[in-house]
């Protein structure tokens, strides 16, 4: 056994050296190898050679388990509000010198750092299956990709790609963030398309059999030297962040004209629907609905006072706080409520909707 406790030895040296300095490879030989030598003396007798003399020794591998897992995406996976199916990505690799199954967990932490730089964790998405690429694109295809709970008979030193796809909720506001992470554990045996059992890490003194010694690091939620490793990503809500104003002024009145006017019947009112975005991205499709009340008589094409540009204005812009009238003709009425669509309000900006009406 003594050969045995120091080939062992050199082997563990040469594996924390890669752990350390370089990327995970394979530990060398398949575990459960027989590794035999021998050692042959040739002598005289008197001048004369005799038959030379031989003695074999053999031992067989042991087993080191390691693995890695990483998070593919680099950075964190940009998401809005109410998405389906987002994804993030990650690669376990098995580093181990045996072929092992790995079962999958992904969960989600309680607040806590990100797993990229920017803001903490502040909510959970809504699921979190685990989904092997099939095809080996690493894209997540749906209907193509196989939804799995462990990875089935790695090879060592053999990767698969997997994808925890998950929905965001509706209503999460700008830089709101989940994070998620993917653990691996280890299990032995079992048949392919089953899982196999629990891995116990040899104790005690070196034995004549496989033993086994867990070599993996510690990950983001598992400790070092237990057939396990975790990694993290994290999904970054980016929204539009809508603020609506409404606002009036008298343009006229039919004593005053346009000097100093007062809300008398007849004058003419602008109306100034503004939404502006603080968000990160922009805004798409921003409908405006606006019932004009029974006092007042919308202003349409033609008529005095009616805005030089048509009855509704669209996507005109604010300075110092006051609605400009540059917009272009668009929206419609119907009965008596205004509407119009603004195409895009783009994070930062601020766009309007101007119509006006006579005080009856």
């Amino acid at each position: 056994m003594t050969s045995k406790l120091i080939y062992w030895g050199t082997i563990g040296l040469a594996a924390t050296s890669i752990v350390v300095a370089g990327p995970a490879h394979a530990a060398g030989t398949t575990a459960g190898a027989s590794i035999t030598n021998t050692a042959t003396v040739n002598y005289q007798v008197g001048g004369v050679a005799q038959n030379s003399q031989t003695a074999s020794d053999t031992f067989v591998v042991d087993r080191v388990v390691n693995l890695t897992v990483i998070d593919l995406d680099g950075a964190t996976t940009s998401v809005v509000p109410g998405q389906t199916a987002a994804v993030t990505t990650f690669r376990l690799t098995n580093t181990s010198n045996e072929t092992l199954d790995f079962a999958l967990a992904a969960t989600q932490p309680t607040g806590g750092a990100g797993a990229h730089s920017g803001p903490a964790d502040n909510f959970d998405v809504a699921a979190v299956p685990i989904y092997r690429d099939t095809n080996g694109n690493n894209t997540y295809d749906a209907g193509t990709d196989t939804l799995v709970t462990y990875a089935d008979e790695l090879a060592a030193d053999a990767s698969v790609v997997l994808f925890v796809v998950a929905d965001i909720p509706a209503g999460r506001a700008n830089n709101d963030r989940a994070v998620v992470q993917l653990r691996a554990t280890a299990r032995e045996g079992g048949a392919a398309g089953s899982l196999g059992a629990t891995i116990t890490q040899t104790t005690g003194a070196n034995t004549a059999v496989k033993d086994t010694v867990f070599a993996d690091t510690a990950g983001v939620n598992d400790g070092a030297r237990d057939g396990a490793y975790s990694a993290a990503d994290d999904y970054t809500v980016q929204s539009a962040t809508l603020a609506i104003t409404k606002s009036s002024r008298v343009i006229s009145d039919p004593v005053n004209a346009t000097t100093n006017p007062k809300l008398i019947p007849g004058a003419v009112v602008e109306y100034c629907i503004a939404v502006a975005n603080s968000g990160s991205v922009a805004a798409t499709s921003v409908a405006i609905t606006d019932p004009v009340p029974s006092q007042l008589t919308f202003l349409g094409t033609g008529q005095t006072y009616s805005l030089s540009n048509g009855p509704i204005a669209l996507n005109g812009t604010v300075s110092g706080g006051t609605c400009n009238t540059d917009g272009t003709a668009g929206g419609s009425i119907a009965g008596s409520t205004v509407s119009g669509t603004l195409a895009t309000v783009a994070a930062g900006a601020t766009r309007t909707l101007v119509f006006r009406a006579t005080v009856n």
